[in-house]
Formats: structure tokens, sequence, C-alpha cells
């Protein structure tokens, strides 16, 4: 595996297109993978496999690794470890198997681990061999061991796996943008798609002892600059005969059907200072809730809720997705999370894939954390009826006491749901054409005269919007030269059509 598969950093900072530091017979490579851990204590770089290795018969990793002596401070081991994990449970570490080796300073060197003939550490001692296990499915790498604030600094390259990989079936494409917030309007929000839930559900507060009223005034929830902005604010505020002292901010419930029967969908959202966000079934009993009268019939957790992102401002570099069933909710068990120090500085993608079978959450394209329960039923999955999008900042002790406001901040929302992934919904294939797919360093397009005026949209593979335009003549070129090689949807709206179209760029 090239190091550019290499997936996520935890606690430390990964490049994986860098330029070889060391180039010498050892390796040619001319790029590689900087790892550089800043002092984290759990430091490694990660990544998931879509099946489980099988270690009975090939067990065996291998890497290039360089550590540069003056990459390195403090009173460290010189080793590298390999461990493996099931990377579906919310603690994936409990299933921790690993083999460490020492490795030499200021050169290339080739690292092997066996599972079988290597001395291993089973994080649970009473765990089976390696071997007789079948439920690895996450690699993690990590230089110079754990538990310490030493930094480091190492490059890797070429890591193998001896063994076949059988992966499962592909999952449904998800292409076709079936409902979306752009933002694009400066003040109010659009009360077309969003609700204020404002009532108190027990006449005096909210629930996980929240001290914030929720409002639907401008000055906690506006569009500004294209992005949505709830806004969290220190005042002392009246509303149903309550004072709250600390917060006022809003909540929004999406006016939506997310769900129709089994089909599935893909949520994505680009936003930055997320606090939370979450889906909940819509036949949830809450008064006060826009969907209450209509389809209020169970309480929560029977309702289900997905915790697409969770975000904790006492854990600003941490961010968490999680399930709340009949079976597991409150403290649930059905979590996952990472660690990246730009949560709170940048604008990131948090991705929901949710099939039929399981729901992966993303967070700038990669998947951290998969629920799959099996068999399914109503204690693990209540997920059959229609979910709605929430939004809120929920405000709980103790609260700094230097705290004024502060904003959660949202660039657009955006639903999916699986549709034909080169052809056309309502627009015919007489009316565009897309040309050379996959393309490089321009697309065509072509449509009839019936067509001019309409509006297309570029968006990337995890759904950002890139580019807009109109179709202002029978011919249009976009040049992708400043796009990375991978996949690309263009939405095309013409009066009441709509067509949905995926190209690949080398």
């Amino acid at each position: 595996m090239e190091p550019s598969n290499l997936g996520f950093g935890d606690d430390c900072q990964i490049d994986n297109a860098f330029a070889n530091p060391l180039l010498d017979a050892n390796n040619a490579s001319s790029t590689v993978l900087r790892y550089a851990d800043q002092g984290g204590a759990y430091a490694n770089v990660r990544f998931d496999i879509p099946s489980n290795f099988d270690l009975s018969n090939e067990h065996t990793f291998s890497l290039k690794i360089y550590v540069p002596s003056n990459g390195i401070i403090g009173t460290q081991p010189n080793q590298v470890s390999l461990k493996l994990q099931d990377g579906t449970l919310g603690e994936p570490w409990t299933t921790q198997t690993e083999v460490i080796k020492p490795i030499a300073l200021n050169q290339w060197q080739s690292v092997t681990f066996d599972f079988q003939n290597d001395p291993f550490i089973n994080l649970d001692a009473g765990s089976a061999d390696p071997v007789d296990r079948n439920d690895y499915n996450r690699v993690l790498i990590q230089v110079n061991g754990e538990n310490n604030a030493d930094q480091v600094v190492a490059y890797i390259d070429d890591f193998l796996y001896d063994g076949t990989i059988v992966l499962p079936e592909p999952d449904p494409v998800y292409d076709m943008l079936v409902w979306s917030d752009e933002f694009d309007e400066d003040g109010a929000i659009d009360s077309s798609k969003w609700f204020h839930q404002t009532l108190l559900p027990n006449g005096v507060s909210w629930f996980n002892n929240e001290v914030q009223h929720y409002t639907d005034r401008i000055e906690n929830s506006y569009v500004e600059n294209g992005k949505l902005h709830i806004m969290a604010k220190k005042e002392s505020f009246t509303d149903q005969g309550q004072t709250k002292l600390h917060l006022c901010t809003p909540q929004f419930k999406v006016c939506l059907y997310l769900r129709k029967s089994r089909s599935a969908r893909a949520i994505a959202i680009w936003g930055g200072n997320l606090a939370c966000h979450l889906d909940i079934g819509k036949n949830i009993n809450e008064d006060g809730g826009f969907w209450d009268e209509q389809f209020g019939t169970v309480s929560w957790p029977a309702c289900g809720e997905i915790d697409i992102m969770e975000h904790w401002g006492n854990n600003q570099n941490y961010i968490s997705s999680a399930l709340h069933t009949p079976s597991s909710y409150g403290a649930t068990v059905n979590h996952g999370g990472l660690v990246d120090e730009t949560v709170s500085t940048e604008f990131h993608t948090y991705t929901l894939v949710w099939t039929p079978d399981k729901m992966d959450f993303s967070f700038d394209g990669y998947v951290f954390y998969t629920y799959e329960p099996s068999p399914k039923d109503m204690n693990n999955w209540p997920y059959v009826a229609d979910q709605y999008i929430l939004l809120n900042v929920a405000m709980q002790e103790p609260i700094d006491p230097n705290f004024v406001e502060s904003p959660m901040i949202i660039d657009y929302i955006r639903v999916y749901q699986e549709g034909t992934s080169t052809g056309f919904n309502d627009i015919h294939d007489d009316q565009i054409a897309f040309y050379p797919n996959p393309a490089k360093d321009q697309l065509h397009i072509r449509v009839n005269e019936e067509m001019i005026g309409a509006r297309a949209t570029l968006y990337s593979a995890v759904g950002q919007r890139l580019e807009s335009f109109v179709q202002n003549s029978t011919t249009h070129r976009i040049d992708l030269a400043q796009y990375p090689a991978g996949a690309y949807f263009i939405n095309f709206e013409s009066s009441m059509q709509v067509a949905s179209f995926k190209f690949m760029k080398h």
C-alpha cells in the first residue's frame, strides 16, 4: 500500500505525499508519508479495510521506515509497533493486538511484523491468539511508543500485507441530490425548510441539565456571507415564565422526509465550530416538536437518534458520532470518534452514509465509525421511520465565567439518495452530453437549445460545492486543472428538470 492510501492520524499530523528526504538504494520512492507526533500520548496513523483480515494463513505485514535523529526529543525507545483492532467498535482498542520491533535511526529500513511467529501483546490478555481471530479490520502504526509527551518525526513507505483481502459487495452509490440548504441569502433562515422548536418540554427546562433557552430570534440564528450562524449568547432571558441566566440558543428541525421506506441516503455537512448535529425519529412524542401532532407516537429512545457529529467545548479537538436506541442510550456504547487539531478553526465535511444494513460516519471522507448490528431488530435498529435533521447548541454547567458568545457555523447541508451514476433524471440523453469521461484537464458540456439558460453546479465526491455556472450557449467547458484526481458530480437544473451526472478526473 502506498502512503497516499494511509488514512488518518490520531494526535499526529500526517502528510501522505511528502518528498522523500533520503533517496537511496533502500528506498527510491519520490514521495512518502511524513508522520509527526507533536507530543500526543497515543499518536498513530491508522486506516481501515472494508473486510476483516484472515490471519490463519497469511499473517505478515511489512513497511519501510526512516526516523532521523534530529526529529526526536526526549528519551524514547527507538521502535515501531503495528497494532490490529476491530475498527467497527466504539472502543476499538479493547480488541487490540500488537507487535513491536526495534528500529535504527538515520536510515531507511524494512520492518516485518509476523503475528504468528513474532512476540505479540494482546491488550486483553484473555483473548485468543491473532491467527485464531477474524475480527481485525483496522491497522495502526505507532512510532516510539505511547504514554509520553515526546515528539518524533518519521517517514513511512510501502506498507504491505502478504495475504488477500476479500472485498464485500459494493455499497449503493448515493449520487442524486434530493434536498439541500446552501445558505446563500443573508438574513433570517429559510422558514420553508427550518422550524424553531422553543417550547420547554417539561415547562421548566430542557434535557440533560441544559441551562439555556432555545429562541427564534434572529440574533441567535441568521445567515451571513453564505453560512448559517447559530449563536450562543450570554444573557438573562425570560421565556415561558422561566429565566435562564446564561444563554439562549436556537434549535432547528428541518421539515423534510429524509427516508422513504428502505431507500437510504447520504448527508454531507461542511461546517466549522460545529457543536452538534443529529437526526431524530420523526415519530417522537415530544411537545413543541414540528412533527409531534402528526406523527408523535413513541418516546425517546424508541424513536431512534443518530448523532452525526457531536463536539464539546471542554474537549475542543475531539468529535464523535453515536447511535441511541432502546438497547443502548444515554451513555451509549455505540459510538466512535477521532481527534483533529483543526476542529474549531477550519471547516470540515461531516458525512453519514445510511444504507439498509449499516451506517458509516466520516470526517473529510475518512470513515471513522461504522454501526452495523446483526441481527437487526427494533431494539438496535429502530430506524424504520423517517428521521429529521436537528441542529442545536446545548449548554451545560460548568461554563467559563468569561464566556460571552460563540457561533456554530455551517456552510451547507445536503441530502442524497441513490440515483443513476452516469444517467439522468427527467433530462434525456439527447438534451445534454458530458465528455470525456474520465476527464483530465477539461470537461466539455454540450446541450441542445432547450437547455440554454440552465444552471449547473460542480461538487466533490464528499459533497463540497466547487463552482456553479449558467449554460449560456450550447457548449461549455470546465477547467479541472485546479482539482485533484477523483470522482465528481454535476447537478444540472432547468425549469422543473434535474440531471445528476458523475465523472472521474485522472
